[in-house]
This record gives C-alpha cells, structure tokens and sequence, in this order.
C-alpha cells in the first residue's frame, strides 16, 4: 500500500484531530504499522513521511531501546489493551530526549480492533529535575564524610548548607549560619574588608574563584583558609548552588611568612656579595635581585619584581634560546648553566654565566631558584678571536696546499681543484675518470670534506676487488638465509654510508644485474636487501670513479647506457702525472718528507738531476708509481740526499706517453667488444651469429677459429 492510499484510509476526524494535537501523536494500523503521524512527530524527528510509514520509523529510536520497543509492541498488540512504554527519541538535530509513549486500540460498532491511536510526552525536563534533585541530597549526604569544610551557598551567596566538620570547626549550627553570610562574621578583621571585596567581584563574574582569609575557629585561634568557589549551573547556563571547599592551610602560611623572613636576611647578606644574585620563584618569575645584580643592568627592584629580566636585559639573539632552556631545566628541578648575553647599564651586553639551584622544601618541592651570574665576557672574546685565527689559518693552509694530500699548482690541477670547489657543496652524483693511479679517491674523499655531508661517514667500495657474486650483498646488505652461509642479518654499504657519502671506485667492473639494482637507488632513493622485498630507504651521495671507457663498454654492451647518464651528472677527468710534469718536484718533496719521517731519517737535498730524471720519465702508474719509487729510494738510500737510481726508470724509446697512452685505450676498447661479442654469441665464434661475424671479422681471417669445431 503506498503512503498516500495509506493515510487516505485513516478517517478525516481521526487525522484531523492527531494533526492538531500539541504533542507527537501518531495512529497505526491493527498489524502495527503507522498510517499516520502528525506534522509535529515529522517535524520532530525531520524524517520523510516515505521513512516514518516505512520501517525507517526505527531510527529514530535510540539504539539501546530499540530492542525494549520491539519487544513491548507486539505484546501490547496481542493484548489489545492501553499501555505506555519510555523510549529515547533522537530529535532532527542528533540530541536525543525521553518519551513516555501512550498507545490505546480504538474499536468499531462491532468491537473489532480497527486500529491504534499513539501520544508521545517529552518527559526528559521532569526526569532531569527529578535526577538532579536525587543527586542533590547525594552529595549532600557523601559531603557529610569528606574531611574539609563544604559549604552550599545560594546565587546570591547566603549560606544553603554546611558539613558538620565545618559546623564544628566554626563552632555555629547550621540554623545559626542558613540564609547569612557567615564569613563576613568569622573573618579576621584585617582580612574582612578585602576578602568581602574579592568575594562580591567573584560571585558576579559566574566563574571559579579563590579566596584565602584567617578565619576564626571554636577556640577562639584564627587560621588562615582557602576557600575556593564553584558554581553548578542550570541547562540554560544559570548559576544554582555555589559550592564551596575550605582547606586549612595555615600551616603554608606560616612557613611562607617564615621563608620570607629568612629572604629578608639573605637579602641583606646578598646586597654584601660583589656578584650578581636573583632570586626567583618555582616557576621563574623573579623575586628579588640583589643590589650587584640591580646596578649592573641599570634596573631597579620594582622592574625587575613586575617584568623580570625579560626581555629588556638581553640579548634579541639570547631570548629565545635562553628562554626555552631555562624553562625546560627548571621542569627537571636539577641544578643547571646558562650562558647569554645581558646589556650592561652602559648599554654595552657582556657574556655571563648564570649557574641555577634549586631550594626544596622538606616534600621535595621546589619552592625558590637561586640564580648567580658570573662575567664570562673576556672569555668568550678570547675564544672568539682564537676561533677567528684558527679559521683565518686553516683558509691560508687551504690556500697554499688546497686539499689535504691533493698537492699540485699546474695548470690542470688548478682546474680539477676549483671544479672540486664547485660541485664539492652540492649532492650532485660525481663521476671521477682517470688512469690508474692518479688519486681519484682523494678527489672523493675531497669532494666529502667540503660538502655538507662532511661530518658523516665517508664509505669506500672498490668494485672490482670483490667477487661478482657478492658484490649485490656488500652493497645493498642481506637478510638471514638470502643464501648459503647468509647466517645472520647483514647491512650493506649503502646503509652504513646513509646520510653521508658513498665512493665506489672502479666502476666499470660491475655486474649487469647490480647495475640495474644501482639504477634503482640513484632513480627512487631506495633497494632491496638481498632475500628481502622490503624496500629500504637511503640519502646517499653517489660518488663514482673509473679508469675504464665507459662510452665504449656502452657501445660494446657491457655497461648500462642509462646508468652511465645517471653517473655523469659532473664529470671530473684527472690528468695523469706526465700532462702535469711540473707538479713533480712538489709531489717529491712531500712523499720524501713523508716517508723520511716514518723510515726515521734526516733527507738534506733533493739532487737536481733526480728532480730531472723524474719530471722526464712518463710515469705510467701515475702517482701510485712515483710513491712506490721515492719509497724505495728513501729506503735504500744510505746517505743524506735524495737519489734515484736510473735503472729504475728505463723505457723503450719507442713507447712514447701519446702512443702508450693510445695503444692502451684502444687495446681496452678491443677487449671490451670482444667479450660483449662473445657474451651475446654464448661462447660461438663462427657462423652467423658467432662473435667473429657480430664483429665484421670473416672466417678466413687469421687466427680465428672456432674452439667448438675442433672439440665436438
């Protein structure tokens, strides 16, 4: 049946009289269903005439008494008899209130039941004030048994009720104080005007207060009390009781009176100090200052008494910093240092050391913090300059020899070293070439020192020293079982150089599979321990070196094009040592005095036709080779002055630096294709998919042949 066919079934006196009803009234059919609710039950709930005829009436009951409701209507229906039910309906703005919900069957002439008629009374106010008066006399009856006086006051302040320990302490009957102001009469009469005043300004504020006063007990004492006032409020927000605690803390008091007696004498003491001395209170508003500590800031007691030595007396550049640590050591409540900055009544700040105490009582509370400030101003000047000089020193050091063991002035180091200035503070990737043996590490460990990582690790891998097979796990790390003899957990270099910077030399050397897993790591800044599917992230600079072509192991398929781009952000090329011959004598100079020094011999000359011999020969291991031959030189010599011996640097006349230098390259690159070709071909040399064809090599060739023919 639809909503309309519904409600149009209901008689027309019958609806006309529910709509009309000042109360939520509905009436349902003999099953049960509604047929019809009026415009206050829709307004009410906000629902739809669709939802409140359907079943969706239901959610408008509150969860917790669905179940309850479900239960009593179809009880009621069977019995057919008028019966009333209290059930929280939630209203169209989400508050829900308690209904007594009345439902009577209406007849027709033949006494059949022909459907209900409903009325659902708000009755949330009757039960609220019914709770709260309930609730009154509870607490009224647990205040009898709490240890401090209670009193009840009315809105105005006149006494309602008062426990019987605070009857018995005051000495008065409840008639004697009911409907009066009883602390105007028990008050101290210094105290009385002044506690009258603060009480009137408290209890027209509406707000929780505080008063302490000596009140006068049985015994005639007077005790000093702290009465602190609480209002309860109405659901329209209007003060009904004020509720009032009243603790005896006299004995506070009187300790507070005798610490103030005793900072009287210690500020007579302390004006005697020819230092510096604050007095502050446990949350580190100033107290007192003595006279010192007053003459040197130019400030007077009351100055510092209203504002503190905040900000005024320090530093703009200390006031942050200093306030934040002060506040989070006297959370601690342990002794602690300071040093800041404090203007000086010349108006010149002056570097001091405040050195804090705390004073405990005997809780272990603090109660007060001794501050003593000590000049600490020539000190810090002293320091500063002597940081000035050692700064000024290390840049002259920095400017002669430019890098620790980087020595050179020639015109291609003097590149190399200002392009390591460039790049050296970025995080850029770096790819060092060079021929073997030209200190490409301390090109690295350069780039490391001047760069914003210096202070972390530095982590050197040379990839061609370690076996393919485990190169992945020293450098990505592996979990327990990755593989036989994996026995435990183990990180890779790549996290233990994280945050700093990680150098891998001999670049060219690594695997395929491991270049892919480097790709990755310099792409997404993260890998994947070997056995693990848990990425792992990392913030490493990439430092790369080779002595390989790496364009050619790109064409011949054996590095990884990509890669290469991704290694050759800033490429920095070496020279060898026979491009920069006249860095020679330097580089002598500074192995001899080296390797004197640990050999334990005094080296007077350098003869000059060594000097000669050395800049003329072209040093095919580089700066490794000249170390090597200056360290056998020192150890065999036999006297004072540096020699070499010729036979050591003998050389074919034909093989010149530039035909050295090319042949070898060349040869490198040859090599390179070769075994590109071979890998691609699995090993077969002839045929058409054998090496030899892939290199424009033909069969007739001499020396190819093809080492499978000749085994099969």
């Amino acid at each position: 049946m639809s909503t309309s066919e519904s409600q149009n079934h209901a008689p027309l006196e019958l609806r006309s009289f529910i709509d009309r009803v000042p109360a939520i009234a509905w009436s349902a059919l003999p099953d049960g269903s509604l047929d019809f609710v009026n415009q206050r039950f829709r307004d009410y709930t906000g629902l739809s005439p669709d939802q409140l005829y359907g079943s969706e009436w239901k959610s408008a009951i509150h969860r917790d008494d669905v179940q309850q409701l479900e239960t009593w209507w179809p009880t009621l229906r069977k019995s057919q008899e008028t019966g009333t039910k209290e059930v929280r309906l939630r209203r169209f703005d989400g508050e829900y209130r308690r209904f007594q919900v009345a439902a009577a069957p209406v007849y027709d002439e033949q006494d059949n039941l022909i459907r209900w008629c409903g009325i659902n009374t708000d009755i949330d106010e009757l039960g609220f004030s019914e709770q709260k008066v309930h609730q009154e006399r509870h607490d009224l009856t647990i205040t009898d048994a709490i240890p401090i006086g209670i009193l009840v006051l009315a809105p105005d302040g006149t006494t309602l009720y008062m426990n019987p320990l605070a009857l018995d302490r005051l000495g008065v009957t409840l008639e004697d104080v009911k409907g009066k102001v009883h602390v105007e009469r028990a008050c101290h009469p210094d105290d009385r005007d002044r506690v009258l005043d603060e009480r009137r300004n408290g209890l027209s504020k509406g707000v929780p207060f505080k008063l302490e006063a000596r009140l006068r007990l049985n015994n005639g004492e007077y005790r000093w009390y702290l009465s602190q006032y609480n209002p309860l409020l109405d659901e329209r927000g209007e003060i009904m009781r004020w509720y009032v605690t009243a603790t005896d803390i006299d004995d506070r008091k009187r300790a507070e009176e005798r610490l103030r007696q005793s900072e009287a004498d210690l500020r007579t003491i302390t004006d005697t100090i020819r230092q510096p001395i604050v007095v502050l209170a446990a949350d580190g508003t100033t107290l007192y200052a003595n006279r010192v500590a007053l003459d040197f800031t130019g400030l007077t007691q009351e100055d510092v008494i209203d504002q503190g030595f905040f900000p005024r007396a320090y530093h703009p550049d200390d006031v942050e910093r200093v306030r934040a640590e002060r506040q989070e050591r006297f959370l601690k409540g342990l002794p602690f240092d300071l040093e800041m900055r404090v203007l000086h009544s010349s108006r010149q700040y002056r570097w001091q050391l405040v050195q804090y105490n705390p004073l405990k009582d005997e809780r272990n509370q603090i109660i007060r913090w001794y501050g003593t400030a000590t000049d600490i101003d020539d000190q810090k000047k002293t320091e500063e300059r002597l940081r000035n000089e050692n700064l000024v020193l290390r840049e002259e050091i920095d400017r002669s020899s430019m890098f620790e063991e980087i020595v050179g002035s020639s015109k291609p180091m003097r590149e190399v070293l200002k392009h390591i200035d460039k790049v050296a503070p970025s995080d850029s990737t770096v790819l060092i070439l060079g021929e073997t043996g030209t200190g490409k590490e301390l090109i690295a460990r350069a780039l490391h020192r001047r760069s914003k990582r210096a202070n972390r690790a530095f982590i050197r891998v040379n990839c061609a020293a370690i076996p393919q097979s485990l190169i992945a796990s020293e450098l990505f790390g592996h979990e327990k079982g990755a593989f036989t003899g994996a026995l435990q957990r183990r990180l890779g270099r790549f996290e233990a150089a994280d945050g700093g910077t990680l150098f891998l030399d001999e670049i060219g050397d690594l695997p395929m599979e491991t270049q892919i897993a480097l790709l990755r790591v310099l792409q997404e800044k993260e890998f994947e321990r070997v056995g693990s599917n848990h990425p792992v992230s990392v913030d490493v600079r990439l430092i790369a070196a080779t002595n390989r072509d790496l364009p050619a192991a790109v064409a011949a398929g054996t590095f990884r094009q990509d890669l290469f781009y991704r290694l050759n952000v800033v490429p920095i090329d070496v020279p060898p040592l026979r491009e920069r011959a006249e860095d020679i004598p330097l580089l002598v100079e500074y192995f001899v005095g080296r390797f004197a020094k640990e050999a334990g011999k005094n080296m007077r000359h350098i003869g000059r036709h060594t000097l000669e011999q050395l800049q003329s020969y072209h040093w095919p291991g580089n700066i490794r080779e000249l170390q090597n031959v200056v360290e056998r030189a020192i150890v065999l010599c036999e006297n004072d002055t540096f020699v070499v011996d010729e036979s050591w640097l003998k050389r074919d006349s034909a093989d010149s630096p530039r035909s050295q230098d090319g042949l070898s390259a060349l040869t490198d690159r040859e090599v390179e294709m070769i075994e590109a070709a071979l890998a691609e071909s699995r090993g077969r040399i002839s045929g058409p998919s054998g090496a030899a064809a892939k290199l424009g090599i033909t069969a007739a060739d001499p020396g190819i042949e093809d080492p499978a023919a000749g085994h099969r």
